[in-house]
């Protein structure tokens, strides 16, 4: 089987979108990368890096520093489909950030966007 035609497609080429996404809706670039960091382990520099070189989503996702434990926590539907049923563990690293960033353009609290349970009083 052929493999997804996104998985080649490079991250910097997709960025602008999820900047105008997101500004559009009065969020911020940093508002975004704190979003990018959280799932990936990418700190600004990787951010930065990953964007000059023009690294594949592949790539992207493959050389990302530590993907967070709490990412499975991600659910929701994503392009018609619900992302916890995914099976392809690329495809669904690719739409946990495509699900991030909707819920973060949707006005979501950043908490509530990356998955902190609020601390017990």
């Amino acid at each position: 089987m052929a493999e997804h035609r996104i998985f080649g497609i490079s991250f910097a080429s997709v960025y602008p979108h999820y900047v105008a996404k997101v500004e559009r809706k009065g969020r911020t670039i940093d508002e975004l990368h704190e979003v990018i960091t959280w799932l990936t382990g990418y700190d600004e520099a990787g951010i930065a890096a990953a964007i000059a070189d023009e690294r594949s989503f592949r790539d992207f996702f493959g050389l990302a520093p530590a993907m967070h434990p709490a990412a499975s926590a991600i659910t929701g539907v994503i392009c018609g489909v619900r992302v916890e049923e995914i099976e392809d563990p690329l495809m669904q690293q690719i739409r946990w950030l495509d699900k991030l960033v909707d819920e973060l353009a949707k006005g979501k609290a950043m908490d509530k966007v990356l998955r902190q349970v609020p601390a017990a009083s």
